[in-house]
């Protein structure tokens, strides 16, 4: 079981020692995990991290929404690391509606 945190911050190129940033990805982290919740995606009452006890298993219990992983991580880098390049920026908005559509097709009908 990894960090939510440590796999985000991973993600985005952040040495797990260097906490400079941890606010900052707390917080885009918490804005998409509530968009998932939203999406009938996760636990029902919603969920929310604070630091590096919370992992994906406390999120997710099923293998077949794995892709939230991905999801939460296109979602931070946009808020946290936009790209430079409007190509990316779309390609990244692009993957993200995909994700959201998958992922509430699996949460909705299994």
């Amino acid at each position: 079981m990894t960090s939510i945190l440590d796999d985000i911050k991973h993600v985005l190129g952040i040495l797990p020692e260097n906490t400079a940033f941890d606010q900052d990805v707390i917080i885009f982290t918490n804005s998409a995990l509530s968009i998932l919740t939203q999406l009938n995606v996760g636990p029902e009452q919603g969920f929310e991290i604070t630091g590096y006890s919370e992992v994906w298993e406390d999120f997710i219990d099923d293998k077949r929404l794995n892709a939230v992983k991905s999801y939460v991580y296109l979602r931070v880098r946009l808020l946290f690391d936009p790209p430079t390049t409007g190509y990316t920026t779309t390609a990244f908005a692009q993957q993200i509606t995909e994700l959201e559509y998958r992922l509430n097709v699996v949460a909705d009908y299994g």
